[in-house]
């Protein structure tokens, strides 16, 4: 089973993805955590989309579908996987299907999480993260045990740089501008499932979950 984590920035796609792949045991892969994890490490991958990702800034589609390329070629992706960051544009949606074909990409739906504006700025904003593993904190919903410090491994929490009001702004532009196009993409299909993503994550993935199963 394959389906895409389809929403704006801060909506919740990498809690919901965690859940899923922990109930469905497929590995969820997140464009933008690969990303991040790159430019912490400085691979030539990371040198090349850091100042990207510090504007909100969406990366060329070349790049991101070269990556997704490289890891759904894995094993763990035999028996299906989730995507959390991509597509973002028309042109990526296009050169997934074109790349992967139905035999290995049989995308069975596109669970769009919604959620207004003011929700999404006020949790992004509140997002601190752990540079080390990559944990994800809010200082008032998820806030973690000690202030400032990772529960998983003890390092200093930070506010990614594209979490500043700034770039939350420019994210959402962004995503209005380039991604939301995406959503008449896949009603067209009929794989489009809407998820109200208000209330808490384990409320949200009851919906998602509830979509899963009638699309299988």
């Amino acid at each position: 089973m394959v389906f895409v984590l389809f929403g704006p920035p801060g909506v919740g796609k990498g809690t919901q993805g965690a859940m899923i792949s922990a109930q469905y045991h497929i590995p969820t892969i997140s464009t933008g955590l690969i990303f991040r994890e790159n430019v912490i490490a400085g691979t030539p991958l990371g040198v090349k989309v850091k100042d990207m990702l510090a504007r909100g800034s969406l990366v060329p589609d070349n790049l991101v579908i070269e990556l997704v390329m490289e890891r759904v070629s894995r094993r763990d992706c035999r028996n299906g996987f989730l995507l959390d960051g991509c597509p973002r544009t028309v042109g990526q949606a296009e050169s997934l299907e074109t790349m992967l074909g139905p035999s290995t990409f049989d995308l069975k739906g596109v669970l769009h999480f919604e959620v207004g504006d003011d929700v999404l700025i006020h949790r992004l904003s509140g997002r601190r993260v752990c540079p080390h593993c990559c944990a994800t904190f809010h200082v008032e919903g998820m806030p973690p045990k000690i202030t400032g410090v990772c529960d998983r491994c003890g390092g200093g929490l930070v506010q990614r740089s594209d979490d500043r009001p700034e770039a939350i702004r420019n994210r959402l532009l962004e995503y209005h501008a380039k991604t939301e196009p995406l959503i008449a993409f896949y009603h067209e299909r009929g794989l489009l499932r809407r998820i109200d993503a208000s209330g808490s994550p384990e409320e949200i993935h009851a919906r998602a979950d509830q979509a899963i199963q009638a699309s299988l």
